[in-house]
């Protein structure tokens, strides 16, 4: 720009400096019809450098005679010479006249030209000047003439100020039309409603809107043109309710809104979504014929079109009497907006076979159809097409073509257009930032974001969106806050998608804090500042707050919409959850929302979560068309109840249904394949669709064919694998360790350890458990100085991992210690304490370390429960094991056949065997044959004859080929002398032809059987 600078008017000296010696350029902002005689010029002899030479005039007149009959831009460039060569340059009247039909042809840069030659500059000159110069959008040279005439002493006029000012409104010259405004104001020439108007304007366009309001409110009679400046910046600023207000009041005051009213205020229409106003004004401009203005037609196919009507824009396209290039953009803006992208191009041929030439708005309204259709070449082709209509010069069609080839995927096409770019605006510079953001590149888009502010462009709120988005990504939270701090300085808080992008921004960094502070201060919210918070909270495992946050929401009577009611629904889980979630379903059917697939898909998930598989499966039977998320969240539900044979049916149902499965669907299937050959034909699939290589799925694979025992194939997916990758280390260690092969696993380990990849948490569980089969102390010392080294061991499962490594290594005092050093211990770390006092049968310690758990405020579960049980039977106390069943009933924890089992064998084998079977008889299951038998054996070695046979019989029943049964009823009745009964056992065994199964020792040459029986 010429006028780049701040422009301060109060020294000459200083306004001298800032403008160059005196050199126009001329750029053409917007096209104006040039209005030429109507008569034909066809027959008349045109006018050459040689015509005027021959008739050398030496008097203005004749000058003037040979202007007038000038009919083409050419016939003005001998005049030129002429007016050089004959010294009539000077003649300020004849310069006038010139300068005029410069316009008028439409050569302004000629008419430039000749008023640079003036010396004495008039106040009609210098308004002939302004008014065409404004007529042809050449801003900046419109200021520079007018700067030269108010340095050359040049007054000013009513007529003069409004073109400037409106100068300084098109340009963003904020500072030097607030320096223009005190002139205005020196002078006296704000009383004229020309000038206020402008100066409104002005105000408005920059944001100001308060200053705007209040010069506004000081206009005695505003007239329409006044009301319509005011409305267009409220609706340029957003502020689409003040807008409407003022649009009341005209009315009001009974001024008819005219076509330009109506141009202002139906956009708002389609931003606050009503559409029913927009049709009203669509009525009364019908109604009082302002509709067949070729500026309002276009306005109400956009407002149709932004209500997703596009049928009625398209019927008011066609019944348009007069198709102009501006009709024709804005039906493809139309289709354009809501991703009608083939219809978009068919609109532009049309377009062309109706001859009508398109400009550079057409350019700009088709190429993000291209993104929308996701191909390069299309758009290649029309980058060609705007070169070849010598548009790919301008500065909004470059940013397009920008943006376009960066959401295309080909970024380095967008930056070389960029980095290509005579000028640079704020536009620019957004495109090239959000475009590194769309393709992942977050470095570069911080670097881009810093070139700019270098640059000397201020960041707007479309920057610190595409900040936040490459904060948030590269989770740099101290750049982020740095931005949330730039934009409190700049007013861009205010902004409220600015605010909803921090609420973004400090909820996905894990700052949730700080998204409940920002949300609490925000002066204005709006639905997505409620969504954004509240799926914040799920996203961080807050379901409480998200819930509560739920529940304010609908006390200040914010709409749900259904972005709230998909974020809302994850955090619905449990069946003490159920009622809730079923209350979200009832309102989204109220509302018409379940008809959509992505609720309908999260209420499946919902309902799975909330232990109701049956109405999952319904929502799910229920729906009109399933997608493949349909799929995969029903599957996802059986495999979560281990139902793997429904698992694999439904799987096949999804075939049958031409439902292509995706990455996910063979995630879900892979752990419920019952057969390797269901795995391989999975892997097939995988190999297929040319995801196999992904680690997740690679790692899945490895898993499935580890539990069909195939560890060659195991081994050959990991050497397919990413060796940088930690996932595929874990995968094959940890399926080593699982197939007894620790050497191997500690092996593959230290080959990890030697080409520098970095082990984490889930590797040093997998080495922990490779220890604890090994059950060497030397190594299980070895494996914690690596923790301690690595930092692991204040992890919380490490350390848990370590206790029980040392308690099975036979160093209970070490495994103690461990466990008094945890920074935090959970219900696992007392539970792997107390299990391991119970391997080593020191029941004492374990009772006493679970009354400790208790004292310390910590809830035991039912596994510290078992293992506290089995640690009292083993060391045979029945005093504490009664109490601790006891207290696990006391705690509402129901006791599982498990908990019976320890309970039953301690009462058993201490001789309590009446109150041991009373437990047996109240069980709400049928017991268990390991259960029966453990009674049993309790009967043989106390001789309780009675109790044991009828167990035995009870057993019988249950399992009459089990020899184990005869044998153990066999011996209770040897011991007791009753031959006879042990006789009959014994040929009942023989008649079922069951035989004990031998007995073996571990010691060579000590073969032995139990019992009498052989």
């Amino acid at each position: 720009m010429v006028l780049s600078l701040q422009w301060r008017f109060f020294s000459a000296s200083s306004l001298l400096n800032l403008i160059p010696p005196l050199y126009f350029r001329t750029i053409s902002f917007y096209q104006h019809p040039i209005n030429i005689d109507s008569r034909s010029l066809a027959n008349e002899r045109p006018l050459t450098s040689s015509s005027v030479h021959n008739s050398i005039p030496s008097q203005p007149t004749s000058f003037l005679s040979l202007l007038s009959l000038c009919r083409k831009m050419e016939h003005l460039k001998p005049l030129t010479s002429l007016l050089i060569v004959q010294g009539l340059i000077r003649d300020e009247s004849l310069v006038i006249e010139f300068a005029t039909s410069c316009f008028l042809l439409g050569a302004p840069d000629l008419a430039l030209f000749a008023f640079g030659s003036i010396e004495n500059l008039s106040l009609f000159l210098q308004n002939v000047m302004i008014r065409g110069l404004c007529n042809h959008g050449l801003y900046e040279d419109l200021l520079c003439v007018y700067q030269k005439c108010w340095v050359s002493g040049c007054p000013s006029d009513n007529y003069t100020f409004p073109f400037v000012i409106k100068a300084c409104s098109a340009l963003c010259a904020f500072w030097i039309g607030k320096e223009i405004h005190g002139v205005i104001l020196r002078t006296g020439f704000e009383r004229y409603l020309v000038t206020q108007t402008a100066l409104v304007d002005l105000y408005a366009k920059s944001g100001h809107m308060e200053t705007a309001r209040m010069l506004f409110d000081r206009i005695p009679k505003p007239d329409a043109v006044s009301w319509n400046a005011l409305i267009a910046g409220y609706s340029l600023n957003g502020l689409i309710e003040e807008a409407f207000d003022v649009f009341r009041k005209i009315f009001a005051i009974g001024l008819k809104p005219n076509t330009s009213t109506l141009a202002s205020i139906v956009p708002l229409c389609t931003r606050a979504g009503c559409l029913d106003i927009g049709r009203s004004l669509h009525g009364f401009a019908v109604k009082y014929g302002n509709f067949s203005d070729e500026s309002l037609m276009p306005a109400f196919i956009s407002m149709y079109a932004g209500g997703g009507d596009l049928s009625i824009a398209k019927d008011l396209f066609e019944f348009s009497c007069g198709k102009n290039v501006v009709a024709w953009n804005a039906l493809i803006s139309a289709y354009t907006q809501n991703q009608k992208s083939f219809e978009a191009f068919e609109t532009f041929r049309k377009m062309f076979r109706a001859n009508t030439q398109p400009n550079m708005v057409t350019f700009v309204s088709i190429i993000p159809s291209c993104e929308n259709l996701g191909s390069a070449f299309v758009g290649e082709s029309l980058h060609a097409c705007l070169i070849k209509n010598g548009f790919d010069d301008h500065l909004s069609v470059m940013t397009v073509l920008v943006s376009m080839y960066a959401k295309l995927g080909d970024i380095n096409s967008a930056g070389f257009l960029f980095d290509h770019m005579p000028t640079r605006n704020l536009i620019s510079w957004n495109s090239i930032i959000s475009g590194y953001v769309h393709n992942g590149i977050w470095d570069e888009s911080l670097a881009a974001f810093g070139e700019m502010q270098c640059a000397g462009f201020t960041p707007d709120a479309i920057s610190i969106l595409s900040m936040l988005s490459a904060c948030t990504k590269l989770g740099t939270i101290l750049l982020g806050k740095s931005a949330h701090a730039f934009s409190v300085k700049n007013g861009l808080d205010s902004n409220l998608n600015v605010s909803n992008a921090l609420l973004s921004f400090y909820s996905d960094c894990c700052q949730l804090h700080s998204s409940f502070n920002l949300f609490n201060r925000m002066a204005m919210r709006n639905t997505i500042s409620w969504n954004t918070l509240i799926s914040g909270c799920v996203y961080n495992g807050e379901t409480k707050n998200a819930i509560a946050l739920l529940k304010q929401m609908q006390q200040e009577a914010v709409k749900l919409d259904l972005v709230t009611l998909i974020s809302i629904l994850p955090s619905y889980d449990g069946d003490e959850n159920l009622v809730q979630g079923m209350a979200i379903h009832g309102y989204a059917v109220k509302t018409g929302f379940d008809s959509d697939i992505t609720l309908a898909n999260a209420l499946i998930s919902m309902y799975i979560n909330c232990d109701d598989l049956v109405a999952g499966k319904l929502v799910f039977e229920e729906l009109p068309g399933r997608d493949v998320v349909s799929w995969n969240a029903i599957i996802t539900g059986y495999r979560y109840y281990n139902l793997h044979n429904e698992v694999m049916v439904l799987f096949g149902q999804m075939i049958k249904d031409n439902q292509k499965p995706n990455y996910i669907t063979l995630l879900n299937i892979l752990p419920a394949c019952c057969t390797q050959s269901q795995g391989k034909s999975i892997h097939a699939q995988a190999v297929r669709m040319g995801i196999v290589v992904e680690i997740p799925l690679l790692t899945s694979l490895i898993f499935m064919y580890a539990r069909f025992d195939n560890i060659d194939l195991c081994s050959l997916l990991f050497e397919m694998g990413e060796k940088a990758n930690i996932s595929i280390w874990n995968a094959i260690i940890s399926v080593n360790v699982q197939l007894k092969d620790v050497q191997k696993a500690v092996a593959l380990f230290c080959e990890l350890h030697q080409m520098g990849i970095q082990a984490d948490q889930v590797t040093v569980l997998s080495l922990i458990s490779a220890s604890v089969q090994l059950t060497s102390e030397n190594f299980a010392h070895s494996v914690m100085a690596y923790t301690i080294c690595k930092g692991f061991d204040n992890d919380a499962a490490v350390g848990n991992a370590l206790i029980d490594l040392y308690a099975r290594c036979g160093n209970i005092s070490t495994a103690r210690k461990i466990f008094e050093g945890l920074l935090e211990k959970n219900s696992v770390s007392w539970s792997v304490m107390i299990n391991g006092y119970g391997l080593h049968g020191d029941g004492v310690a374990a009772f006493a370390l679970l009354l400790q758990m208790k004292d310390s405020g910590i809830r035991p579960d039912s596994i510290t429960y078992l293992s506290a049980l089995s640690a009292c039977s083993h060391a045979g106390l029945v005093e504490q094991g009664r109490i601790v069943f006891r207290c696990m009933l006391e705690d509402g924890i129901i006791p599982r056949i498990e908990h019976y089992a320890c309970i039953v064998d301690l009462l058993g084998r201490s001789g309590h065997l009446s109150e041991a079977y009373d437990i047996t008889k109240r069980l709400p299951c049928t017991p268990s044959i390991s259960l029966l038998e453990s009674l049993l054996g309790g009967c043989r070695i106390h001789g309780n004859v009675d109790l044991g046979e009828e167990i035995g019989q009870l057993l019988f029943q249950l399992d009459p080929g089990n020899s184990v049964v005869y044998v153990m009823l066999y011996n209770i009745y040897a011991a007791a002398g009753r031959w006879t009964d042990a006789n009959r056992v014994r040929s009942n065994m023989e008649g079922r032809q069951l035989r004990k199964a031998p007995g073996f020792s571990l010691l060579k040459g000590s073969d032995h059987h139990d019992g009498c029986l052989s």
